[in-house]
């Protein structure tokens, strides 16, 4: 390897690809225009020869951004027949994105889902290097989807290597991948570059180089032949006026060759040299003198620029009149491929031209089909300024809105937006125009409409009878209610309009509105229809997020454990991440307050991963802060502030409720744990008060437990009464699981002496047998009642079923409490062992746990988005921390061990 001053940066390359059969993983090289990269990334496709590593590759070009998935074709047409083998669902995404197949427009995770089992399965034949050049030019849906790709080959025999212009945005870049920045050369690796590349250079020419190249490689190398020269210009620019300068010195008949290729999508020769009128054997001959001058490479197939700054340098030098017929000898010769010849076509429209914004926006329609919602974007939104009828341009822009909504483009909404300011809109126009930026991060994010604003726009749709239209605003002005407090008053409205929907009673999503809306006011008719809904059993995913989110508003926690779990499937298979995220997040909030850490644990866990792959910041603070929960039940404090802390930064930036209050439960349950109960109370109270932005409408009813024993402790039993009497109230209108066993603890440790034992042992009577941490804490406080009634004979059976029931449940300062308790009896407790399954990452619990209810590692592949070799990786690192040797060990090893 013979680069100059990047000898760190070879090194490091070439550990990855020799450490390729032990681990795989990716990589980003990051630097500026000429730093090196490609010829970094040609030293590894050297190295990777020499080491038995095969490469796929692609390489990023401006002038290809807009057809869809056309880098992944690159990379996977060697090993495209490996398709064959892929899960039906797989293959009918993959070969729909590529082109190869018709179907449903796919989702862009069961895409990358797809590709990775596609590249495991290639690697186990050699180990694989994925290598990709400016990924910043590669079009957005295979950036998105190599991403995802990128994210799960740590347990695969490959890895990812892809090289970025430094400034450029790039899904790449913020997809969490370990990054390498390229830092101009030394004064010395300069120095000694420059001398290989023009030997002979005078003195005050080489010094004038060393200084305009800024430790540049690539200006090191080709400013000599202007070193004569000074110029204002940056070193980009001036790179690209040397290359520039360099292709007006060639024939006309190259120069012209050399603009077609500049402006051509991916270098096919025999489409160049057709657009250009040219044969092939003449073609050739008018090409070489600029393979000559060393701007381009050329083979019996491709036409290859020596740096993109080349071809750009080309492309901006020529005469608009120039581009313009070079775009449309283009489209001629691309007469066969719409796509294609409609945006060269485009390229070469100034003004109005209805025919090409319908050719794009036909182009926008099939993009859309196989998944290319970016692609289908850009081509709406150039049809849009093509379009000679202001109703068509508004029409394309709102499409282009509604597409960027789906797909998470907040800044393409605001470009649309700002063109829309200046054209005629209908009614229904602007309500939806009005509602585009509120659809964002479940409007919790700047700039989003209100409660009351959305809910006046639904009844505007509502009146001019576009159902779906307002029942999609209407969905995001009831959860609006979840995340920021609109009042009574505007919930008073909002319950009425939805009263007056022309829905069924027992519509999912009009139980899930009502929910949002009025969770006290309608709890017993919101709990009442979960019931009903939950013995009917539709089996449909999306049904099933809406009632258990609704479930989870009144309270309901075990039916929401089960519709959460029940939607995951669907979801998954449809490939629908970010509702998957949703899902998990709803089932690890419910299964912590029902005491189940097992399953709470590793859905927390992944629901803040898909949270921030999906671009949810809300959902990702409201998993930080389960997580935080989790962490303080398990004793482990300081892990649970710092994920608190992290919780609450996101929470803070908008004001999010449900964050903030999950935030202050944890920290109270952490503090109760460590005994400050002042400390707990202090942050327990805060949801509490209207005025304090943790306060949560629907969550102050489930944390009574908590604030009880704290209150207690700390001698505010009576302001504790104050707000249990105003939950008293509010326990006439709902028949909230939570709120009711909250209120029944309560009762009890509030209660005067000869008035608390009757009131244990009404809320121990209550069936309890899904809620076990609640029984826990009746039981444990129960016990500590009796002992301090000087009755340790009648304390010890709770205070024994207390710690064998913290000691189940994995929450060790609990159980060390009751011991306390039982060793003040005269009564001594057994060590508890730590079950083996603490040992577990969350991720890997979830793997363990899969099989362990009998699913194959490519269903759990399947279920987890990771390819079916990754899941065997890690069940053989589960094995040996269970200390167990076989898959039909693992149900008994994920069993707690009895006390």
């Amino acid at each position: 390897m013979s680069l100059i001053g990047r000898q760190a940066e070879l090194e490091h390359l070439a550990g990855l690809i020799e450490d390729i059969q032990h681990r795989g993983g990716a990589l980003l090289l990051s630097g500026a225009p000429g730093a090196g990269k490609t010829a970094l990334l040609a030293e590894v496709r050297t190295h990777c020869a020499s080491a038995g590593v095969r490469v796929l590759a692609a390489n990023g070009v401006q002038s290809e951004q807009q057809v869809p998935f056309a880098g992944l074709h690159q990379v996977l047409y060697p090993v495209r027949t490996g398709l064959n083998g892929l899960p039906a669902g797989q293959r009918a995404a993959l070969g729909t994105a590529l082109g190869l197949a018709d179907g449903a427009a796919p989702e862009v995770c069961l895409v990358g889902l797809a590709v990775v089992n596609l590249l495991a399965e290639t690697a186990t034949t050699a180990p694989l290097a994925v290598l990709l050049d400016d990924v910043q030019w590669l079009d957005q849906a295979s950036q998105e989807v190599l991403s995802f790709v990128a994210r799960r080959l740590c347990s695969e025999p490959a890895v990812l290597i892809a090289t970025h212009r430094a400034g450029e945005p790039s899904a790449l870049t913020s997809a969490g991948l370990p990054e390498r920045v390229l830092d101009r050369l030394s004064a010395e690796a300069a120095a000694a570059l420059l001398d290989r590349v023009a030997p002979g250079l005078p003195a005050p020419a080489r010094a004038r180089v060393l200084d305009q190249a800024e430790g540049n490689p690539l200006a090191l190398t080709e400013l000599p032949s202007t070193a004569t020269e000074s110029s204002p210009l940056a070193l980009t620019p001036r790179l690209e006026q040397a290359f520039a300068a360099r292709a007006d010195a060639l024939p006309a008949a190259t120069r012209h060759c050399l603009l077609i290729a500049a402006l051509h999508e991916h270098g096919a020769l025999a489409e160049i040299l057709a657009a250009a009128g040219l044969q092939p054997e003449a073609g050739v001959a008018a090409l070489r003198p600029a393979v000559t001058a060393g701007l381009i490479t050329l083979d019996s197939e491709v036409i290859e620029f020596r740096h993109p700054l080349v071809r750009s340098a080309i492309a901006q030098s020529a005469e608009l009149g120039s581009r313009q017929a070079a775009h449309l000898a283009l489209a001629e010769v691309l007469s066969g491929q719409p796509d294609r010849r409609a945006w060269h076509r485009a390229a070469a429209t100034l003004g109005p031209d209805e025919q090409v914004a319908a050719d794009l926006e036909a182009t926008a329609d099939r993009a859309q089909r196989r998944g290319g919602v970016a692609a289908a974007i850009s081509a709406l939104e150039r049809a849009a300024h093509l379009s000679a009828d202001p109703a068509d341009r508004v029409r394309r822009l709102l499409r282009a809105g509604e597409l960027a909504v789906d797909s998470g483009h907040r800044d393409t909404v605001d470009r649309v937006l700002a063109e829309l300011r200046a054209l005629p809109l209908t009614a229904r126009q602007r309500s939806l125009a009005a509602w585009l930026p509120s659809a964002f991060d479940d409007g919790v994010s700047e700039g989003a409409a209100g409660p009351g604003e959305l809910l006046t726009l639904v009844e505007q749709v509502l009146a001019d009878g576009d159902l779906d239209l307002a029942m999609r605003i209407f969905w995001g002005t009831a959860m609006r209610c979840f995340w920021v407090e609109p009042g009574s008053a505007v919930r008073a409205r909002i319950i009425a309009v939805a009263d007056r929907l022309p829905l069924p009673a027992h519509d999912p999503l009009l139980v899930a509105i009502t929910a949002y809306v009025a969770p006290i006011d309608r709890g017993d008719v919101v709990v009442a229809r979960l019931r009903e809904l939950a013995a009917e059993g539709s089996g449909d995913p999306i049904a099933y997020r809406y009632l258990s989110s609704a479930a989870l508003q009144v309270g309901a926690l075990t039916e929401s454990a089960r519709f959460s779990a029940a939607a995951q499937p669907g979801l998954r298979s449809e490939g629908k991440l970010a509702l998957v995220a949703r899902a998990l997040a709803v089932q690890a909030w419910s299964c912590v307050r029902l005491g189940d850490l097992l399953t709470a644990a590793p859905a927390a866990e992944e629901a803040a991963q898909l949270a921030r792959e999906t671009r949810q910041p809300y959902m990702y603070g409201l998993a930080r802060a389960v997580q935080a929960e989790i962490s303080a039940l398990r004793g482990e404090y300081e892990q649970a502030e710092t994920l608190a802390a992290e919780a609450e930064q996101v929470g803070l930036a908008a004001a999010a409720r449900p964050v903030l209050a999950k935030v202050q439960l944890a920290r109270g349950i952490a503090a109760l744990g460590a005994g400050r109960y002042a400390d707990a109370f202090l942050a327990l109270r805060r949801v509490h008060d209207p005025a304090d932005p943790a306060y949560q409408l629907a969550l102050r009813c489930y944390l009574l437990p908590e604030l009880a024993e704290a209150g207690l402790r700390c001698d505010q039993a009576d302001e504790v009464r104050k707000i249990v009497a105003d939950l008293e109230a509010a326990a006439l209108s709902t028949s909230s699981p939570a709120l009711t066993i909250g209120l029944r603890y309560a009762r009890a440790v509030l209660a005067t002496d000869d008035r608390a034992e009757s009131l244990f042992r009404t809320a121990l009577e209550a069936d309890l047998t899904r809620w076990p941490l609640e029984r826990g804490r009746l039981q444990l406080a129960f016990g500590e009642w009796l002992r301090r009634q000087r009755r340790p004979a009648d304390s010890r059976p709770y205070l024994r079923a207390a710690r064998e029931t913290f000691d189940a449940l994995g929450m060790p300062g609990w159980s060390e409490r009751a011991r306390r308790d039982l060793r003040a009896t005269g009564e001594a407790s057994p060590e508890h062992r730590e079950d083996a399954y603490h040992d577990l990452t969350a991720h890997e619990l979830n793997i363990a746990r899969l099989a362990a209810e009998g699913l194959t590692n490519r269903e759990i592949g399947e279920r987890l988005y990771l390819s079916h070799r990754t899941v065997s990786t890690h069940l053989h690192r589960i094995f040996p921390k269970l200390g167990i040797t076989s898959r039909t060990e693992l149900g008994a090893a994920l069993q707690p061990t009895p006390a």
